[in-house]
């Protein structure tokens, strides 16, 4: 390992302030420390904390000077493994209460990397519970904490719960584990999805076969296996997701749906449950919906600035049909929330029908779609419509009905917001014909239409310069012409979990409608004539959108292939 000078904070005992180091090393001025100084005086904590959240310096810099305070080595964990042997000496919650990460084992000492290492209570605690000499690093807070999530993984856990029960259990038993919190179906459950959170997933796939049940978790839009438990565990945890969402224990062949909470840490996290048989049993589908990352912005979701110039123009129209489209799972929902959160909603009557609702705004009105009560997207519209909307939306349009509703209430001097799936922006005009809505109406009543997907961004920890494949520079030059690029990719870190992508941003086209465009609906004329047309007018198409991120170095040329270039 190369770390040198490994030593416990309590040997140095003259110490420069940190805010005096910061100034002499040009980090600082001495006004912004005075400044930062008076800050501390009235919210407490520590200095270094708050010059951080104020952006007087970034938390890398801070460690390097208090490195250098401390007389400690500075460790980049996103460089070194944890060893298994440590991090077993160190439970989880101790090392999320201290923020730090056992390392690895040298001789008779245990090295820690520690955020906080002037924190003399943490390391007695962690000597008391290793009994054994620790010596101390410094990390970066948020690198640390980066080292939790991924070290302290479940699966030992959780095949140590599974192994508590080896039959199935009958729903007195379930019902008695939804009391008992701690019994091991209710902590196995628990463990799984705590970790699919700390993976940034998505979903959660429990799928039984003839060997066992494979838990896979979606991230950044890929399916990853991450578990493989006994047969036994398969009734168990299915019982108690049925329990947990209200759904009919005793139904084992038709399909059902339900919604359950849970905390992780201090978050709240809806999970959405589906369940369907198949020929080795049921599997069940979770959706998480962690209610932390739930209202992104417009300028968070990946919008070129002139994209989002003209449709945040198309939000502040009186009326209209705005239209946004792709398949499943590329963010069709986010778009529409973030695009609730830009309208004043003081000053204006939000309504929406969904299904289901899958984030709770204040101060807008939301109705699920529930077809026993006799509440289908139509249905519901034309309710909504009764109650003096300026501003619906409308979860998806899938029928003749809905979309015929919903070209009424634009029509009818409202702003109606709406997904509908489509491979893009042109088809989505097709797509509303193919529903029954007459030409005339579209032209009349559509104001845009976005289509999108969701691509993986390159890891910011691990990007370097890569070199394309004969296919993926043909890829490329096809889309951008001869424009250059240093082309980048992810070589894998544990960050990223060895994936070389951490994180998803959106590609996007936008089709504003024009008077020609309307024009030109009334006529008769191909998709290939209407899409020209807007590329003419302005509109960049979404193979040009992802191949402008390669250029700026966002994301890989394989990610744009296979997300969008199968498109015509």
């Amino acid at each position: 390992m190369a770390i040198e000078r490994l030593q416990t904070p309590t040997e140095n005992v003259m110490r420069k302030p940190i805010g005096q180091l910061l100034v002499e090393e040009g980090l600082i001025t001495q006004e912004q420390l005075a400044d930062a100084l008076k800050l501390q005086r009235k919210q407490t904590g520590k200095l270094g904390e708050i010059l951080v959240s104020q952006g007087m310096v970034t938390a890398e810099d801070m460690a390097a000077v208090y490195s250098i305070q401390m007389n400690l080595p500075l460790v980049d964990l996103k460089k070194h493994v944890v060893q298994p042997d440590a991090l077993k000496l160190v439970p989880e919650d101790m090392a999320r209460k201290f923020t730090l990460i056992p390392l690895e084992v040298v001789g008779d000492a245990l090295v820690v990397v520690m955020a906080y290492p002037d924190n003399i209570r943490a390391i007695r605690d962690i000597r008391a519970q290793t009994a054994m000499r620790i010596e101390v690093a410094l990390g970066v807070p948020s690198d640390i904490e980066r080292a939790i999530d991924f070290s302290y993984r479940s699966s030992s856990e959780i095949e140590k719960q599974v192994s508590q029960f080896t039959k199935p259990v009958n729903e007195e038993s379930v019902l008695t584990s939804k009391v008992i919190a701690n019994t091991p179906i209710a902590q196995s459950l628990d463990l799984l999805i705590k970790q699919a959170v700390r993976d940034r997933a998505s979903d959660i796939h429990l799928e039984p076969n003839e060997h066992g049940l494979r838990v896979r978790y979606r991230i950044d839009g890929i399916l990853h296996n991450m578990f493989s438990l006994p047969v036994a565990a398969h009734v168990p945890l299915l019982s108690r997701i049925k329990i947990l969402a209200e759904m009919n224990i005793a139904e084992q062949r038709r399909p059902q749906d339900g919604q359950f909470s849970i905390k992780v840490g201090n978050r709240d996290v809806d999970i959405r449950s589906a369940t369907m048989a198949t020929a080795y049993g049921e599997r069940v589908t979770l959706r998480i919906l962690d209610k932390s990352l739930s209202l992104f912005t417009l300028s968070e979701l990946g919008f070129r600035p002139d994209t989002l110039k003209k449709y945040q123009a198309l939000l502040k129209s009186p009326y209209g049909l705005i239209l946004v489209g792709g398949p499943t799972g590329s963010g069709k929902t986010t778009t529409l929330y973030a695009s609730i959160n830009e309208i004043d909603r003081d000053g204006n009557n939000i309504l929406t029908i969904e299904d289901p609702i899958e984030y709770r705004f204040p101060d807008i009105s939301q109705t699920q779609v529930n077809p026993k009560a006799g509440i289908t997207y139509a249905s519901g519209l034309r309710a909504i419509v009764r109650h003096d909307p300026d501003i619906v939306l409308v979860g998806e349009i899938r029928d003749r009905d809905t979309a015929e509703t919903a070209v009424q209430a634009a029509l009818t001097g409202h702003l109606v917001l709406a997904s509908i799936h489509a491979n893009d922006a042109v088809s989505m005009v097709f797509r509303l014909m193919d529903l029954g809505v007459e030409s005339y109406l579209i032209s009349s009543t559509l104001a845009g239409i976005i289509s999108q997907r969701m691509i993986r961004r390159i890891c910011p920890y691990c990007r370097a310069p890569s070199d394309l494949t004969i296919e993926e520079r043909v890829a490329y030059s096809t889309v951008m012409g001869d424009e250059t690029a240093t082309f980048f990719g992810g070589t894998g870190c544990k960050t990223c979990a060895n994936t070389g992508y951490r994180g998803r941003t959106g590609i996007f086209e936008l089709l504003v409608m024009s008077e020609r465009l309307r024009r030109l609906l009334l006529t008769n004329i191909s998709a290939d004539d209407i899409r020209a047309e807007a590329v003419e007018e302005g509109m960049v198409t979404m193979k040009r959108d992802g191949m402008l991120k390669v250029k700026e170095g966002v994301t890989s040329v394989s990610e744009v292939v296979r997300s969008v270039m199968s498109i015509a």
